[in-house]
């Protein structure tokens, strides 16, 4: 596969003395745990443990490279210009991020770790300014297949929980490296085992509708229709839910679609065999 260009992608870059400390404090993802050469998935919650921006962040010298929607670009800046305060960290937004996508391995491509924990290796650079091949098809189809869910097309703002996404799984989110923003909430339901939706792949008996169309189960919803490319798509469903019905013989339906729903095979997860306690999400 060439490279391909992505369009809509912001780059954030965060250099200084104080830009890991600041960062670490602040975002889901352990950047004691990122190397050289990766990009790793990773979100800024609200206090109450919800994605208010989802990314990808990689080092670079002198600091960190943040990957970011263009429709987010800005207000994530603001949001760490707030927070910076005194820090010795320097913020610049590079409105285009001349972001690409390919499978070749060569100087400045990194790795991106979601599609690695998928098997199915995927690199991106920053220098694609000269790259006219469009990668928007190829970037959907591969996130389709591989479950990897991302704000806007898959959610909005402040409505899902980091596991909803499937974050504590891909490289995304610490339950060690210690305090940041919402972080009490999220190991809450780690330790408890609360978290009750989840990414699934959805494939339709014919094409699927719009993205944010309900998913049901027996006729009662149980999630949201994501991103679509024909009948194939993604959806953040209750899988407890799912598992109830699948039990029962129930069907499962997107709009008026019938589907089948299957969790990414990456994951190591199942659908809950046994009705689930009703569980809040916190």
């Amino acid at each position: 596969m060439p490279w391909m260009r992505l369009a809509d992608r912001a780059l954030i870059h965060a250099t200084g003395a104080d830009a890991e400390s600041l960062l670490q404090g602040l975002v889901t993802t352990d950047l004691g745990q990122l190397v050289v050469g990766e990009l790793r998935a990773g979100a800024l919650l609200t206090p109450q443990g919800k994605v208010l921006f989802d990314f990808l962040i990689s080092r670079s010298d002198g600091g960190f490279c943040i990957d970011i929607a263009t429709s987010q670009a800005d207000a994530f800046l603001k949001r760490l210009t707030m927070y910076k305060l005194r820090a010795a960290v320097n913020l610049t937004l590079q409105p285009d991020a001349a972001a690409a996508i390919g499978l070749e391995r060569e100087d400045g491509a990194l790795s991106d770790v979601r599609f690695e924990k998928a098997g199915m290796p995927l690199l991106r650079r920053y220098d694609a300014s000269t790259i006219e091949a469009d990668g928007a098809e190829i970037y959907l189809s591969a996130r389709l297949a591989a479950g990897i869910a991302e704000c806007g097309p898959d959610y909005p703002p402040q409505d899902v929980f980091p596991h909803d996404i499937l974050l504590d799984l891909n490289g995304g989110l610490s339950f060690k490296k210690g305090c940041y923003v919402g972080q009490e909430v999220v190991s809450r339901m780690q330790h408890r085992g609360t978290a009750r939706r989840r990414v699934v792949l959805v494939a339709g008996e014919d094409a699927l509708p719009e993205s944010g169309a309900t998913v049901t189960a027996g006729g009662k919803p149980i999630g949201t229709l994501g991103s679509v490319a024909g009948a194939q798509g993604l959806a953040i469903v209750r899988i407890d839910k799912v598992g109830d019905a699948l039990a029962h013989g129930q069907p499962l339906a997107a709009g008026s679609v019938p589907v089948l729903l299957g969790l990414p095979a990456w994951t190591g997860l199942s659908f809950p065999e046994e009705p689930a306690e009703e569980a809040h999400q916190l």
